[in-house]
């Protein structure tokens, strides 16, 4: 579901089964859309593909109904000023996307010596030209998908799962999505934010149980 890579990844193919394969759509679903604002075209896919029946009745059914309506009710510019506003300011942004400042308090702090440590045994590093750090919510979706759907066993297993979501993503990712969905401005990306919390409550269960 998405081209954009943070860091530079080797091609994941569909993963094995059903189940993993929607997990790593929706990981990288979710960095496309921390990582920039959508185009109209992304908007269009997301608002069409609603979920319907028994699914549609789930706590991640809910909230990514909930993202179709808010995509079907904003435009490409609305979602651009959107992230803007949120995400980049001037001088300093509203809502920080980097799981050191959750963790740490601060950006570039030891969270992300950590991660950077982990990339680096995955074989994995920041693509040329990308500014932002690899704690980067989009980063972290997009080292998940890696995980989830990649062809290297070695690494991409359920134990690197549930060892990288917990020490990576777990003790901050709720935090973030509080602070999107109080931010006054957040309209689009507060049903992000909701269904980045709804996939996170089930992935921790989820993970936890195997």
């Amino acid at each position: 579901m998405t081209d954009f890579q943070p860091i530079q990844l080797t091609a994941a193919p569909p993963a094995d089964d059903a189940e993993d394969t929607a997990r790593a759509d929706l990981y990288g679903l979710l960095a496309t859309l921390f990582y920039s604002a959508p185009d109209a075209a992304l908007l269009h896919h997301i608002a069409a593909n609603r979920a319907v029946g028994e699914d549609a009745n789930t706590v991640l059914g809910k909230a990514w109904n909930a993202l179709c309506d808010a995509a079907s009710e904003t435009t490409a510019a609305e979602a651009e000023e959107e992230y803007r506003q949120l995400f980049v300011g001037v001088g300093r942004q509203d809502v920080f996307l980097y799981g050191s400042f959750y963790m740490a308090g601060f950006l570039n702090e030891r969270p992300l010596v950590a991660l950077r440590e982990d990339l680096a045994r995955y074989g994995l590093e920041r693509h040329e030209g990308v500014s932002e750090t690899e704690d980067h919510i989009a980063t972290l979706c997009e080292v998940m998908r890696f995980l989830v759907a990649g062809d290297d066993l070695s690494v991409s297993n359920l134990g690197e799962q549930q060892r990288f979501y917990a020490q990576h993503l777990q003790p901050w990712v709720e935090r973030l999505c509080d602070a999107v969905t109080a931010h006054p401005q957040a309209r689009f990306y507060r049903s992000v934010a909701g269904l980045l919390g709804a996939f996170a409550g089930v992935e921790a269960v989820a993970l936890e149980m195997h």
